[in-house]
């Protein structure tokens, strides 16, 4: 069985030849942070001066189809890729080529600022690792403001693009899905963007748009209204690019929950942020074949059936950490509903912290929950950071062949 062939089985709630795997399928929500993935290619026998990095907010890595394939991997991202690339060196001292436009300037207290437009959108600590959103520009807006603001859909907080909305992006787009359909058996994976609630308080400034959602209902309604219209313009170019190729669509964060239960009253989001996220994602559906796939953070148990109506496949990254997330309860109050991507280790404290014995014991666990009836794609629950041990990593993998062949026992 081809890992194509695999990923589609499973998503089709069937059961495959065994469990399929991703590993940075989507920038920033199944991928590896650079310093752990030149680490896992050390011990992988793979040089590490190849490595390109696809997310500089989170400083993670691409996937190379070779280190794909050492760990079993079935999934291969299809992304927008910069027009050129700069060799530059990690924290820790490693190489590695970063998008030729992602300058950061180092600051007076010793920090690291990247601009766009001249407004610094993101900033690392001097002893950071990643970047943070910074920048919020409609913060002081207007609802006569949006009219006049620059629409690059998808615009987000943590994605503002640094190219036009020419045709030569989605030129790209499509050679490389074409290239990689024809010659691979990997799922791809299209990562869309398309957010709509996360982008909205991304854009606003959170503190602000939370206040909005209650005191300043025609605002809110009226900025998630242009991200759906913006959205769905783009979508129509996304898909004449890509639709004949990649197999799922990610439709960008929309992150929802918290590690204790909702973000926001569930009966506001049903009556505010449902509709909008309703409207795009049944447009995707209705113009591709493709699985549609969001990834929402935290607990939003509460949320899951809205999620299923509104027309998602799938969800990711299901933190078994959070509340309400058992594994067993979402496998059996949702596993024929929705196929669960992620999941399969827990990222807060035992990927990171635990022993290669640990880290085992816990993806036999939430693969014997997720992974009967298909419906399941492995994947750690959000990205692995570079703290994590490369023994961890290695022994997740190996779990994941061990255990993960069907029929699961």
């Amino acid at each position: 069985m081809t890992s194509r062939e695999r990923v589609l089985k499973s998503l089709k709630h069937e059961e495959p030849d065994r469990v399929p795997v991703d590993l940075g399928g989507t920038p920033g929500a199944t991928g590896i942070h650079a310093i752990a993935y030149n680490r896992l290619k050390k011990v992988l026998g793979i040089k590490a001066d190849k490595t390109k990095m696809y997310d500089p907010w989170q400083q993670l890595a691409k996937p190379e189809p070779e280190v794909l394939r050492k760990i079993g991997a079935d999934v291969y991202p299809i992304t927008f890729s910069p027009e050129s690339w700069r060799k530059d060196a990690l924290p820790d001292g490693s190489t590695c080529y970063f998008p030729i436009d992602w300058r950061p300037v180092k600051l007076p207290d010793g920090s690291w600022a990247q601009k766009f437009r001249s407004k610094i959108i993101a900033r690392m600590a001097r002893s950071g690792l990643y970047y943070d959103p910074v920048y919020s520009p409609l913060a002081q807006a207007s609802i006569d403001d949006l009219k006049d603001f620059d629409w690059p859909a998808p615009y987000s907080f943590y994605r503002i693009p640094s190219r036009s909305m020419s045709k030569e992006p989605f030129i790209t787009l499509s050679k490389e899905a074409e290239y990689w359909y024809k010659n691979s058996d990997f799922a791809l994976l299209g990562t869309f963007g398309g957010s709509i609630f996360e982008a909205a308080y991304g854009l606003r400034g959170f503190e602000r748009f939370m206040q909005d959602l209650v005191f300043d209902r025609k605002f809110a309604e009226a900025l998630l209204d242009r991200l759906v219209e913006a959205n769905i313009e783009y979508a129509k170019r996304y898909l004449d690019a890509a639709k004949n190729y990649i197999q799922i669509i990610m439709v960008g964060g929309e992150d929802i929950g918290t590690q204790q239960g909702p973000l926001i009253n569930p009966d506001l989001y049903r009556e505010i942020i449902k509709p909008r996220q309703e409207r795009l994602w049944k447009f995707l559906k209705s113009n591709s074949d493709t699985s549609i796939f969001v990834h929402s953070c935290g607990s939003i148990y509460q949320f899951l059936s809205d999620f299923v109506d509104a027309g998602i496949d799938i969800i990711n990254p299901v933190q078994v950490s959070a509340a309400n997330m058992d594994s067993k309860k979402l496998k059996r109050e949702f596993g024929h509903k929705v196929a669960f991507w992620g999941g399969g280790c827990d990222t807060q404290k035992i990927l990171p912290y635990g022993t290669p014995e640990e880290v085992k014991k816990e993806v036999k666990r939430r693969i014997g929950d997720f992974a009967p009836a298909g419906g399941f794609v492995f994947a750690q629950v959000h990205n692995i950071q570079p703290d994590v041990p490369v023994e961890n990593i290695l022994a997740m993998y190996e779990a994941v062949r061990e255990y993960g062949k069907y029929p699961i026992v």
